[in-house]
């Protein structure tokens, strides 16, 4: 069976691809680096991490990206012996503008060598190829209007060689984003993401005859949502792409979510699951049209990974030598600027996979300053975290809530080992064994907390999830430095998806 969510914690927007026996999920990664995680799969059951394909300058530069901007919704396909991945960077998305731009770039291999970006239009983002029987390809996206009162206008196709206009195939009809186009059967099917990316997210589909419309809708209805059930355990199902198998079997990606309580919050963000389709009267469906946890496994040879270790993101900046090293299980780290700084912060992080979790190092540090610190740390966004930090005043637990910082216990002396613990809605740390007698609201590291809407516009969006890591802060640029050794994270439910990672994703 495969168990969803296939790859738990932060992971949204799935696109999946088979190319021969091989199956890749790219998911959307935002402020983190490396963009566009890859994950890889044989039988749809086991994923391993690939690390991210936009790991460098050269591909992507997030310095200065607000909160949940950066990599939107990547879109990963493969023709003429190439893979070709098409992602938007949002640069800003509040007060009723979008300012972003779709890019492509090609690789012959998975790993790699990536070509240099080529900036395709961006008159909105959720950006994907189509790529047709006949060999041409034709880009997708949906188009954002920033005029007063206006916002999301319906999905565009142009040919990738553009040597056309754009043409509207689909008008919006509910916040419709996440296009994507297959031709089966001598039908062209446009999957949609609908209702926006909460508890009113749907897939929905429809086909024409002709590639540029008009497009009917299936009669049924979306072919997945959660919306009518608060009591269904995977929410906000939507965002979806289809896959075929080997055996001609298909199935579809999508993201979904699993808050605290009916309709709560989601602290660990949006995750990607996989269903099982039908085909029924020339329409493919979900069983019950809502997401399942156990879903039928195609018949394909069962492909466990070995565990590979630790996979590592950095925020807004790429791991480099400058800055963080990754000697077997030590990691040093040179500080970076403050929590709130959206160019150069010294934060390496993983994935929070499960609700109840561990997560500890050996820290060895001397702050000479009052501008340094070091530590572990609970993360949402530069507003929403936690930071348990050797400091020349202690040992110092400091909490910021939309922004608002509180120093929530304090203590005299040196720590070697610093942990925390997710206990649910509830979060607590530890030091050197001993418990941090405060019990924290661990539901603010989530995507309902991060969202801030003022006067009706967007100030702020909470699309990622929350990350526990290494934090080290030197304000003032004088070389302080931190050893992190005997990282451990353990999961008691996280690990649903089988899913083995790979140490230096960062």
């Amino acid at each position: 069976m495969i168990r969803n969510p296939v790859l738990p914690g932060f992971h949204p927007d799935p696109s999946i691809l088979r190319v021969g026996d091989d199956y890749y999920l790219a998911t959307s990664t935002f402020e983190w680096y490396p963009g566009v995680r890859v994950h890889h799969s044989r039988d749809l059951v086991n994923w391993r991490s690939l690390g991210g394909i936009l790991n460098e300058r050269r591909l992507l530069d997030l310095s200065g990206v607000p909160d949940s901007g950066g990599v939107w919704a990547p879109d990963l396909t493969y023709a003429n012996g190439l893979f070709h991945l098409v992602y938007s960077v949002m640069d800003h998305y509040a007060h009723g503008y979008k300012d972003v731009a779709n890019y492509l770039v090609t690789a012959p291999a998975i790993e790699g060598p990536w070509s240099d970006p080529v900036r395709l239009p961006g008159r909105g983002f959720d950006a994907a190829l189509f790529h047709d029987d006949d060999g041409s390809s034709y880009l997708l996206t949906m188009v954002f209007d920033s005029r007063p009162g206006r916002g999301f206008a319906g999905i565009e196709l142009q040919p990738l060689a553009l040597d056309a206009p754009p043409r509207l195939i689909l008008e919006n009809r509910n916040v419709t984003e996440g296009p994507h186009l297959y031709r089966v059967d001598g039908w062209y099917y446009l999957m949609v993401a609908e209702g926006g990316t909460g508890y009113e997210h749907r897939v929905s589909v429809l086909r024409s005859r002709s590639l540029e419309g008009p497009y009917e809708e299936d009669p049924a209805g979306p072919m997945l949502t959660s919306r009518h059930d608060p009591g269904l355990e995977l929410q906000k199902a939507g965002h979806g792409c289809l896959v075929r198998t080997q055996g001609g079997e298909w199935y579809l990606a999508h993201l979904a979510a699993r808050p605290h309580g009916p309709r709560g919050r989601c602290v660990l963000g949006r995750e990607s699951a996989i269903q099982k389709v039908e085909w029924v009267d020339g329409w493919p469906r979900v069983a019950g049209g809502v997401p399942a946890v156990e879903v039928p496994a195609p018949g394909l040879p069962p492909h466990p990974w070995p565990d590979a270790g630790d996979d590592w993101s950095t925020l807004r900046r790429p791991a480099s030598p400058d800055w963080v090293s990754f000697d077997g299980d030590r990691v040093t780290i040179t500080g970076g600027q403050s929590p709130y700084g959206r160019r150069a912060p010294s934060l390496v992080a993983r994935r929070v996979t499960g609700k109840r979790c561990a997560f500890a190092a050996n820290v060895t540090f001397e702050p000479v300053t009052v501008h340094q610190s070091a530590g572990i740390t609970a993360y949402y966004n530069s507003r929403n975290w936690y930071h348990l930090a050797l400091t020349t005043d202690g040992l110092v637990l400091t909490g910021s809530d939309r922004g608002h910082r509180t120093v929530h216990f304090t203590a005299g002396g040196t720590a070697r080992r610093l942990g925390l613990e997710f206990d649910g809605p509830v979060l607590r740390f530890s030091c050197d064994g001993e418990v941090v007698p405060v019990e924290l609201d661990a539901t603010i590291l989530s995507d309902e907390h991060a969202d801030e809407i003022v006067d009706g516009l967007v100030r702020s969006f909470g699309f990622t999830g929350a990350f526990v890591g290494l934090w080290v802060q030197d304000l003032a640029g004088e070389g302080g430095r931190a050893v992190f050794e005997d990282i451990t994270y353990q999961s008691a439910d996280g690990a649903a998806g089988a899913v083995a990672a790979a140490q230096g994703g960062a």
